[in-house]
């Protein structure tokens, strides 16, 4: 399937996640494994419920949803996570249609990505797929301090793009990064009704 761009876009951005490559599942995985380690059960639809976030936030809601936030640090559960999810990226697969927008816009409009993720993985997701040479604007939770329904994380790919928010154009797949492109006065593609 082929995806057209709105009227007027100028410049590009992409979450990662479930949006270019295919890693909800293994990031699923890598928590569940967490989690349970401890006796915590992590939902799916809490998990997809919390897409778009930095993983110290997701793993505190977790604790906090088990009532046993004050047992466990979220950020040592977090760095158990990326150990495991590091792991799982060898297993990941591009998303193609989105991909396609990216190959077929590299080097005619300014491109970068925006996601919640953590700065070392979301290197290494690109690396392995490839897409690392397509960005040189990376905007990660690490680089900003409000996340994601929040719009600094896209407001800041479009300062560093030189765009004007209303000339961006946003593909994501969650519902907080679809807010957060809307409060940052973009234009927004929900993946999930392109890509099935």
């Amino acid at each position: 399937m082929k995806i057209s761009l709105k009227s007027g876009v100028k410049a590009l951005i992409f979450d990662l996640d479930g949006t270019l490559v295919d890693t909800m599942p293994f990031h699923y995985k890598a928590w569940n494994q967490v989690f349970q380690r401890i006796g915590v059960n992590y939902p799916e639809k809490l998990f997809f419920e919390n897409a778009g976030l930095p993983s110290w936030k997701i793993a505190d809601i977790v604790l906090q949803n088990a009532g046993v936030r004050n047992k466990f640090d979220p950020h040592v559960l977090c760095n158990q996570k990326y150990e495991i999810f590091d792991k799982l990226v060898p297993e990941t697969k591009i998303i193609e249609p989105v991909a396609d927008i990216v190959y077929r816009y590299y080097n005619t409009m300014p491109l970068s990505i925006g996601t919640g993720g953590h700065m070392a993985t979301v290197e290494l997701t690109l690396k392995h797929t490839g897409l690392d040479r397509y960005f040189d604007i990376i905007v990660t939770a690490d680089d900003v301090s409000k996340h994601k329904p929040e719009p600094d994380t896209f407001l800041k790919c479009a300062r560093r793009m030189n765009t004007s928010p209303e000339y961006c154009q946003v593909f994501e797949d969650g519902d907080r990064g679809i807010e957060a492109a809307k409060r940052a006065g973009m234009m927004v593609t929900d993946v999930r009704k392109l890509t099935g």
